[in-house]
């Protein structure tokens, strides 16, 4: 059987790529944007994190969370995200959260696991109000989630496979833009 002399190289180095866990909370539950974003869906875990609450975003289609004490955030945790993958969200979240490192606890197992999560950087934020849950919104509780699944999860798809196709390209905006710039047009 024929190797090519760059196979050991390309080994080597695959296996010394650092895998991370990544707490998500707001859009990227939907496997669809995660699989837009990633072009793959990680294996997971339904997860709590303690100490932070989600808020909704006045004219934002996605949350965000700050700590906040005797509070949790329900969640997923995404396990063996890459190195290469943690760029491609860090980029994605922009300049509007700050990537942090916290304990959460698995929801399955009650194991806590250090993982990275996505901390809106905007803390006295005006804009913040409410609530904003997944699972309720799956389940049709909370009319204003419920409207993301049904009335902007289609169109966030888009934005997210837009923003995906332009990234590392001339000219390719930060995702604030490019959201904005995509709802601005979808409103025209």
């Amino acid at each position: 059987m024929a190797t090519s002399a760059s196979s050991p190289s390309v080994i080597s180095s695959n296996h010394r790529q650092n895998l991370h866990n990544v707490f998500v909370y707001g859009s990227l539950l939907a496997d669809d944007v995660v699989r837009a974003l990633l072009n793959r869906v990680p294996q997971n875990s339904p997860a709590i994190l303690d100490n932070f609450k989600r808020f909704s975003i006045k004219g934002r289609v996605y949350p965000a969370i700050l700590p906040v004490e005797n509070t949790k955030v329900t969640g997923r945790v995404l396990l063996d995200i890459t190195d290469s993958e943690i760029e491609i969200l860090d980029i994605f979240e922009d300049e509007e959260y700050e990537r942090s490192s916290v304990d959460v606890s698995l929801i399955d197992t009650s194991n806590k696991v250090r993982s990275y999560t996505y901390v809106w950087v905007y803390k006295n934020d005006p804009n913040l109000y409410g609530e904003w849950n997944f699972e309720m919104l799956r389940l049709g509780v909370v009319k204003e989630t419920q409207e993301w699944e049904q009335l902007h999860k289609n169109d966030f798809l888009k934005m997210t496979s837009g923003f995906v196709e332009e990234l590392g390209g001339p000219g390719s905006k930060p995702r604030v833009a490019t959201y904005e710039s995509f709802y601005q047009n979808a409103k025209d």
